[in-house]
């Protein structure tokens, strides 16, 4: 079974405070990153604004609840490219043998991790009850036993609900706009006496600063883990940046790592940041 690759990997822009809240989780050096679209640049200072960039095409009225899925593999070293491969089809293709999934985004990650992750697989859902059936349905289960475990010695779930603009391409990841890019997926650890206001204050610091820089990102979304099976992050943020370079720009600039030293250094326990470049792959709504 083959499918033309959804996503490819990004190669050594781990920060190096996994784990650690001693700093902010910024972008290092990479080599050998394949399928980008702009070209390398060294970070910059200072974030590019609206205003020089492109306008931003969302309407920040309306919202509509969704619900986002992380897992996050730790494959085994002997993993063929032709498991591999077939382990990323089945997972991407599950999509499409249930409802209630909106979105599909997978990716493996070449550079070095605190915890030894190697691919990423996100998913949107319309509501906790199709992420629920989702946990137990057939196909997925099957994939699982037959394509993911044998060749995986470790995984991790994080699930939590957000907002979006109610907007059918915003909620679907669809159009020109999610054909290609960076997916940044980050799972935080506060500290428990930070839970409630000063958790609450970091994080709407985080999503207004998203927001400003529809040049850099097109959509970003965060929210409280309620899987009962992860106790080690609390909290997860996914950001599709446009590219490369604008996330560089982004992780790079004063105005993110101002933010970060004033609102989240003290009361993040953990974290960990992975993150992977995005193929075209259609504009279709399935």
């Amino acid at each position: 079974m083959l499918i033309q690759s959804h996503s490819f990997c990004l190669s050594g822009i781990l920060p190096r405070t996994l784990g650690s809240a001693n700093a902010s989780f910024g972008v290092s050096q990479s080599n050998g990153i394949m399928n980008l679209y702009l070209p390398r640049k060294k970070n910059r200072g200072a974030i590019i604004s609206a205003s020089d960039g492109q306008k931003s095409s969302v309407d920040m009225g309306r919202k509509r609840k969704v619900v986002e899925h992380v897992c996050l593999l730790k494959a085994k070293e002997d993993l063929s490219d032709e498991k591999e491969e077939d382990m990323m089809d089945y997972l991407y293709t599950s999509q499409y043998q249930m409802g209630g999934i909106v979105a599909v985004s997978l990716g493996h990650i070449s550079d070095p991790n605190i915890e030894n992750y190697t691919h990423a697989f996100y998913m949107r859902f319309q509501r906790k009850e199709d992420l629920a059936k989702f946990y137990d349905n057939p196909f997925y289960l099957g994939v699982l036993k037959d394509y993911v475990m044998p060749y995986c010695h470790g995984l991790i779930n994080v699930d939590y609900e957000s907002e979006v603009e109610d907007d059918i391409l915003l909620i679907f990841r669809k159009g020109e706009e999610f054909n290609y890019g960076v997916e940044f997926i980050l799972l935080l650890e506060f500290l428990e006496s930070a839970l409630g206001t000063p958790v609450e204050e970091a994080l709407a610091s985080l999503a207004k600063l998203t927001t400003e820089f529809p040049s850099l990102i097109v959509q970003a979304t965060q929210g409280s883990n309620f899987n009962l099976t992860n106790k080690d992050y609390t909290h997860g943020m996914v950001i599709r940046f446009r590219s490369l370079e604008a996330f560089e720009i982004f992780m790079g600039s004063s105005e993110y790592t101002d933010m970060w030293r004033s609102k989240f250094q003290s009361i993040t326990r953990k974290i960990l940041s992975i993150h992977f470049s995005v193929d075209p792959v259609g504009t279709e709504i399935m």
